[in-house]
């Protein structure tokens, strides 16, 4: 005979719903005993009326530990294994949750459980009130038979209304162990919070070593490449001096192209990581950017020699990209500009950039998108940007970058 999907599927979860009660009974109602005979015994040894003080102490020390975290195990594993629910495994420190649960709202639920296998165990043993009749003489049977219909008929009845019970009370001690033993609105959101931070930090990471794969790879091939070429256009234009002259002006001219790609990849692969900045550190990158720039820089490094570590590579990375487009803004935009003064320094977990022009001002964050991406590239290591740039200036730009210790 083939069970309908239907019913078998009404049958697996109504099998499920009563193991997950079942199993719920004894953790339920074991937690108030225990703790109130921990409770008495405790009371008993502070005022004195127990004997057995050295001996009894231990035991309701032990019990009220069970009570208190050994049953919220039991718990996770009956929503873990029966329902699916994954609930958090709490820490000792968080009592306060754990006692309300086994001692306060599990006894009620145990209750309803209790209830609800007596209303089972009833409801059955009255569905069978006629096969139970005939253990009666005959010449009485006739007496009980309507009382018999009628016990069944209750019977059938109450066997009925055991599967939307036990489905609403799973259904509520579910609610109940989420909301008691399952993770706050608060808590949710620090987790949130450190799961996003975390993979900020992952993703900052690798948008970091791809830069330096890309700078590496540009360094040891196109760029390698490029200084072969010109070497040999440079070895044809003095070597072959008897061509005519269109064909010595065509190599003269693709030598200078040549010389001038070079200049242009160098210029791209120290902007997207200079080797330098990993070699020597963050002080040798801004004097060498400092040596570039096309106005005068005034560079002062102050990190301490005692530092603990040296600054994370993310930080420098940013700390240099920020010197390097504020002096390409200070060159491009900043008129009358006759000198620029960069200033880095760590203060404990703080490492802070200042840089400052002696231009006209009236630089603004909200226009252009080189300032936004600045400070989206800060805030991407939890640092903070600052820029005042009043109309007739000086324009100053304030960076403090996070170095945990």
């Amino acid at each position: 005979m083939t069970v309908p999907p239907q019913l078998r599927r009404a049958l697996v979860r109504l099998r499920r719903d009563i193991l997950f009660l079942a199993s719920g009974v004894l953790p339920h109602l074991a937690a108030p005993p225990l703790f109130l005979w921990a409770l008495t015994q405790v009371v008993g040894i502070l005022d004195g009326t127990s004997d057995a003080a050295p001996l009894v102490l231990p035991v309701p020390s032990a019990l009220l530990a069970i009570a208190g975290y050994g049953l919220t195990e039991v718990q996770r594993w009956r929503f873990r294994a029966l329902c699916g629910v994954d609930l958090p495994r709490l820490r000792f420190t968080q009592a306060k949750r754990q006692f309300g649960y086994n001692c306060l709202v599990g006894p009620l639920l145990g209750v309803l459980e209790v209830a609800l296998f007596t209303l089972l165990v009833t409801g059955v043993a009255a569905a069978t009130s006629l096969l139970w009749i005939w253990t009666v003489p005959p010449p009485e049977r006739h007496v009980y038979v309507m009382s018999a219909v009628l016990a069944t008929v209750l019977g059938l009845l109450a066997i009925a209304a055991v599967p939307p019970l036990a489905a609403g009370l799973v259904r509520l001690e579910n609610l109940v162990g989420r909301a008691v033993l399952g993770v706050s609105r608060a808590e949710e959101l620090e987790r949130r919070v450190e799961d996003l931070t975390a993979s900020r930090a992952d993703a900052v990471a690798a948008a970091d070593a791809e830069r330096r794969r890309i700078e590496r790879d540009l360094h040891d091939g196109a760029q390698q490449r490029l200084v072969s070429l010109a070497l040999n256009l440079g070895l044809a234009k003095a070597t072959l001096t008897d061509l005519p002259p269109e064909a010595r002006e065509v190599i003269d001219a693709a030598h200078r192209e040549a010389k001038d790609a070079i200049d242009e990849l160098s210029t791209l692969v120290r902007g997207l990581h200079p080797a330098v900045l990993d070699e020597l550190g963050l002080d040798a990158a801004l004097s060498g950017l400092a040596a570039r720039a096309p106005v005068p820089v005034r560079l002062r490094v102050d990190i301490p020699d005692d530092s603990p570590q040296r600054t994370s590579p993310a930080v420098e990375a940013v700390a240099y990209f920020v010197v390097s487009e504020a002096l390409t803004n200070i060159a491009k935009h900043a008129r009358e500009a006759t000198r620029a003064d960069v200033a880095v320094t760590r203060l404990g977990e703080i490492l802070r950039v200042v840089i400052a022009d002696d231009g006209v001002g009236g630089a603004d964050p909200a226009k252009g998108t080189g300032l936004k991406g600045l400070a989206q590239r800060v805030r991407s290591v939890d640092g903070t940007f600052r820029m005042s740039s009043p109309v007739g200036g000086p324009t100053m730009m304030s960076v403090e970058l996070p170095c945990p210790m």
